[in-house]
């Protein structure tokens, strides 16, 4: 597996970033592998996305990248939620689905259509997962989507000086935009789902999972069924756990092989 770590400067954050990125271009072939599901076939992308108050980091299981002939992009993005702040150098979304993307393609060849391109993250990085691929859809074509940070019915609700245990009402309004204004947002991910299924777009393929012990489970129930009342097709499961990372490594597990089957 080569391990890059790459710095370059982003004129939608307006400073210099770094993401980190593995690509499986080294195996090993002087001993036999028959677990190589995909190895003739052209090499896809996951974009993987951190949860709050986290960094970049592969957490993906073992050697799946080898196995089923993925490329790993693995940005930071502070505790942004993934979207586009209203603030200079806060626009997280676009950075993701226009500029990153964009540097992979020309860069590395990767990514190079929305077939080969997916998206999965955790916490605060499933919410990203979900709205990124709602934003793009012609250019991710599959989302997983682990314990999502879906708070944004919450932080609509929120009154200047309030919060929640994780943030106070400022952090909030400098992520999302105004509250009060959010339910007609593009940051909304209901929203913003509804808004391109009505302009006729292709939505990518949806993976969810929450563990039956996680303090965010209502809330990715309640995601599950506004997809099912709009008819949308997804795939959304639960199963014992915590909001932690032996179960979003075991989801990323049992869900990867499905992404990657065809």
């Amino acid at each position: 597996m080569a391990d890059l770590s790459i710095r370059f400067y982003s004129d939608v954050l307006k400073r210099d970033v770094s993401f980190l990125m593995q690509i499986p271009n080294d195996i090993r072939r002087d001993f036999p592998r028959n677990d190589l599901k995909r190895d003739d076939k052209p090499m896809k992308t996951v974009f993987l996305l951190h949860g709050y108050s986290g960094a970049a980091f592969n957490w993906v299981p073992g050697n799946l990248a080898e196995q089923y002939n993925f490329a790993v992009v693995i940005p930071t993005g502070e505790n942004s939620f993934w979207i586009d702040g209203p603030a200079t150098g806060r626009q997280f979304a676009t950075f993701l689905g226009v500029e990153l993307l964009e540097y992979v393609r020309k860069t590395f060849n990767l990514a190079m259509s929305a077939d080969d391109t997916y998206i999965m993250g955790f916490s605060m990085g499933g919410f990203g997962a979900l709205h990124t691929g709602f934003a793009y859809p012609e250019k991710f074509g599959k989302v997983i989507a682990l314990s999502s940070a879906l708070i944004h019915n919450e932080v609509a609700k929120m009154k200047e000086g309030e919060g929640n245990p994780v943030a106070n009402y400022d952090y909030y309004r400098m992520c999302f935009g105004d509250p009060a204004k959010l339910k007609e947002s593009d940051n909304n991910p209901e929203y913003l789902m509804k808004k391109q299924v009505a302009a006729g777009k292709k939505l990518p393929d949806i993976w969810m999972a929450c563990g039956t012990e996680d303090f965010l489970l209502e809330r990715n129930r309640e995601f599950h069924k506004f997809l099912e009342d709009e008819g949308v097709k997804h795939v959304y499961q639960e199963g014992p756990g915590i909001h932690d990372m032996n179960f979003w490594q075991e989801w990323a597990g049992k869900f990867i092989p499905e992404a990657f089957k065809d």
